[in-house]
């Protein structure tokens, strides 16, 4: 795939609630190799807007494509080009580390003669080497983290989109988690969503901020700060009148 060619492209995308506005036309591309940080206060619209463009919930107006497939039009293509990784990890607490993968593995649809070598490539992507034959249950919270980026990337989708990835973890996990993110940004996309601002300013290349369901700001993290501004005192300037 070529840099800078958008593999999101969202145009006019509304969501509403009975009269309750969730999102009103929303519109942002995400390139190639690009690590995009999504910001807002709660209830801003950041979760309904990774839910809508994952598939999981849908628009009521505007439409999302992923690596060239519309998710309403051809949502079977769309998600394959997607890996998602929801605040609420979905684990099974039950399962070993390689019995979850080779069964999330499976439901991507990859051919068994290819499972081991996806598996194995994944767990090493994701620093799990050492951790197949553990029970998910036992793992530390970073390590629960580790797997469900795995099971997220285990089908090599152009787009990952992360919601909270560094929630609860110790200050070593969240270097180590960002570390990963930063290496996964050379083979995908990543749009991260994070009430961290550290956060992204130390690995996003760009940043939008969500309020009140509309986009307030959207612009590459050195244009901002190579205008002396903060990216702090920006986003509390532009959100100051979320309710």
């Amino acid at each position: 795939m070529k840099k800078n060619k958008p593999l999101i492209s969202v145009h006019d995308l509304s969501r509403f609630y009975g009269q309750e506005r969730a999102i009103e036309n929303v519109s942002f591309d995400l390139p190639y190799g690009e690590i995009l940080g999504l910001l807002g206060p709660n209830g801003a619209g950041k979760s309904t807007t990774m839910q809508i463009i994952s598939g999981v919930i849908a628009a009521n107006n505007g439409s999302v494509n992923i690596a060239g497939y519309d998710i309403q039009n051809a949502p079977q293509q769309a998600k394959q080009n997607i890996g998602f990784l929801p605040e609420q990890l979905p684990l099974y607490n039950d399962l070993t580390v390689d019995e979850y993968l080779f069964y999330t593995a499976k439901l991507r649809g990859i051919k068994k003669v290819n499972l081991g070598e996806k598996v194995t490539s994944c767990k090493r992507r994701c620093g799990l080497e050492t951790s197949g034959k553990r029970l998910i249950q036992n793992l530390s919270k970073g390590y629960k983290q580790r797997v469900g980026i795995a099971q997220a990337i285990i089908h090599m989708p152009a787009v990952i989109i992360l919601d909270e990835p560094t929630s609860g973890l110790d200050p070593k996990q969240i270097l180590e988690i960002r570390k990963l993110m930063l290496e996964l940004s050379k083979d995908h996309s990543i749009m991260l969503s994070t009430h961290i601002l550290s956060e992204v300013e130390a690995i996003c290349d760009r940043v939008l901020i969500i309020n009140n369901g509309s986009i307030v700001l959207d612009q590459y993290l050195k244009e901002l700060l190579a205008n002396g501004n903060s990216l702090e005192s920006t986003f509390m300037r532009l959100t100051e009148d979320n309710t």
